[in-house]
């Protein structure tokens, strides 16, 4: 019988399951999307029961369309949107409040003490993160003071906490499992990426009892099993979850990117941009920021990432707030339709400025308007944006690593986009190569997850399987090209420090 490796995608807008066979192919996926909570400007959430939901309905509906004895998935692998927090009951299930989302700024204020205590030199050290509203401690804070009851309840120990990786796991293994793999665990600014542990002295900085944390994991290993009596997943039961990474790291290692110095990028709701460094983390001097990516049969590989927190979503914009465009692929005609973007340049900063700048208190800009600027203009200004953003992160991981830059390989739901890759590599001036299989977060979940059941033996299979579709080389004139990026410097200095800091 041959085997088949099931992966939950679980992301920002929506959850996917998608089976791959042993040549990693797709054989079937579902998706459905879920509710997007906003209670205040900058603040962003999820109910972490439709997580729970969609992606359970998902699975199930995947495995329905592959047509496939339930009994031949040989593993599965978990893959989730990063730094999004939930605190639940341990016995229930239920949560004790909504997740709060990556993208969620309600706690710069708690950073900003943090910082003003002196505490940022411990965590650049211990975590390989800067200190950042944007990772999940003062999350956790933040709920337990702020909700009633929550943090007695979690003294007491009747609570648990996690990222989404650790909701997923906990609920498919009927609660019986608390863990979270090191990729997560080194996204949180609790855990220490040398020694492999939660680190007690910043627990301690934040107020977080150490009892609410899960176990961290290798990326490849049994977790545990589909509990009994699941509904929808009543046929998957007994099946193993042994794969588990946050969706870069799973997305850097579906691209193949085995090697030190290989990067990726991933164009989301954000854009995620990684480079393999190997088995030595790197403390960065240029805004950057160090994780474990995966941790296989014991060794350990880092990578120095950088974060755009707005790119897809800028493309959202276009569509849901100003009615400009009605899809995505129109966004892409009406750029394709001007030589340029007119001088217009679009700082999609809508939740604070992520690597290289580091900025909370930014705000979106929009300039260079003139009365000739056009709809057109504007979806190239924003997929200049996100082109723009990601050559400063290279340039930064350059500096960082010591070593040039050669390539990137890219994935992710604007990766479809010609116009934009192509932007892409002229403003890098570097090859751009888009693989054939674009689904590499999901696939970085299930190789994971296969190498642990034994459906692949090494990482020499899993490169064999990456086929490029088309690489995208630099066209424009390098002249022009140097010219955009300065003036798009020039335009995030007016976006920085846009709103004040809360007293």
């Amino acid at each position: 019988m041959e085997p088949f490796v099931a992966a939950l995608d679980q992301g920002t807008t929506s959850s996917r399951a998608i089976l791959f066979n042993r040549a990693g192919e797709i054989v079937a996926r579902a998706q459905h999307p879920f509710r997007q909570i906003y209670p205040q400007p900058g603040w962003v959430e999820h109910d972490p029961l439709d997580i729970w939901e969609t992606e359970k309905r998902a699975l199930a509906q995947a495995v329905d369309a592959a047509h496939i004895d339930p009994k031949s998935i040989a593993a599965i692998g978990v893959t989730n949107q990063r730094e999004t927090t939930i605190l639940w009951d341990r016995k229930t299930g239920q949560p004790v409040y909504n997740a709060v989302v990556w993208q969620c700024r309600r706690t710069a204020g708690i950073c900003d003490e943090l910082k003003a205590r002196g505490v940022g030199d411990a965590v650049a050290e211990k975590t390989g993160l800067l200190i950042d509203a944007y990772f999940s401690g003062t999350k956790i804070k933040w709920i337990l003071d702020n909700v009633p009851g929550v943090r007695a309840r979690a003294e007491r120990g009747e609570l648990l906490c996690g990222t989404v990786d650790s909701w997923l796991i906990w609920n498919l293994t009927g609660g019986k499992v608390h863990v979270t793999d090191y990729s997560n665990a080194s996204r949180t600014m609790l855990f220490n990426i040398h020694t492999l542990e939660w680190d007690e002295d910043l627990c301690r900085e934040l107020g977080i009892p150490m009892g609410l944390l899960p176990r961290p994991v290798g990326n490849s290993q049994r977790y545990g099993t589909v509990a009994e009596g699941i509904p929808g997943l009543e046929d998957l039961a007994g099946i193993s979850i042994c794969g588990s990474a946050g969706d870069q790291p799973a997305a850097l290692f579906g691209q193949g990117c085995f090697q030190p110095g290989q990067v990726k990028n991933t164009y989301g709701t954000g854009c995620f941009t990684l480079m393999n460094l190997g088995g030595v983390p790197v403390r960065s001097n240029a805004g950057l920021v160090s994780s474990v990516a995966w941790n296989l049969n014991g060794k350990t590989t880092y990578a120095l990432e950088g974060s755009v927190f707005n790119a897809g979503s800028a493309i959202q914009w276009l569509r849901d707030e100003l009615g400009l465009i009605a899809n995505a692929p129109e966004c892409d005609r009406l750029a394709e339709s001007v030589p340029d973007s007119g001088g217009v340049l679009v700082v999609p900063a809508f939740t604070g400025l992520g690597a290289p700048y580091w900025d909370m208190y930014a705000r979106g800009a929009v300039l260079g308007l003139t009365r000739g600027a056009t709809k057109a203009h504007l979806c190239r200004a924003v997929l200049d944006s996100i082109a723009f953003q990601v050559c400063d992160l290279m340039h930064a991981m350059a500096t960082d690593a010591g070593r040039p830059l050669t390539g990137l390989r890219v994935d992710g739901g604007a990766s479809v986009s010609d116009i934009l890759l192509q932007i892409q590599a002229d403003i890098l001036r570097l090859p751009v190569d888009r693989p054939a299989q674009v689904e590499t977060t999901a696939f970085g979940a299930a190789a994971l997850a296969g190498l642990s059941a034994g459906v692949w033996t090494n990482l020499d299979q899993l490169s064999a399987l990456r086929r490029s579709q088309h690489v995208f080389r630099p066209q424009r004139d390098e002249a022009v090209c140097r010219a955009e990026l300065r003036r798009w410097s020039r335009a995030v200095d007016r976006a920085k420090g846009w709103i004040e800091p809360e007293l």
